[in-house]
């Protein structure tokens, strides 16, 4: 994906408690395997609580998956199908853009 799409920095979602051991040690694996990946092309990694990526898109901490799904189509005017991964994806990413951009502006860098 790296190669592919060329990324000037990457932004990932910090860790969560999950109720299924077995499906967190899965999304560490691969959590882990992306930062790799990103740092070793010497590329900037930036993470975001899950809370702080909803409270960015919909206003709201504890929004739910379909809350932040619901503001990615309204702000990147998007149609059609959807899965509840990919507005993940994409919402880490305006968080990014969003908060980056901020802390630029005021001249602070993270």
């Amino acid at each position: 994906m790296i190669d592919e799409h060329a990324p000037a920095q990457v932004a990932i979602e910090q860790v969560f408690v999950s109720k299924n051991p077995s499906s967190a040690l899965k999304l560490g694996q691969a959590r882990g395997a992306a930062i790799a990946a990103a740092v070793t092309l010497e590329l900037p990694v930036f993470e975001y609580t899950p809370r702080s990526v909803k409270q960015a898109l919909v206003g709201s901490g504890a929004a739910d998956k379909e809350q932040v799904q619901h503001m990615i189509r309204i702000l990147l005017s998007l149609q059609g199908r959807m899965g509840l991964d990919q507005s993940d994806a994409l919402a880490i990413a305006l968080c990014h853009a969003h908060s980056h951009a901020t802390l630029d502006r005021i001249g602070i860098r993270r």
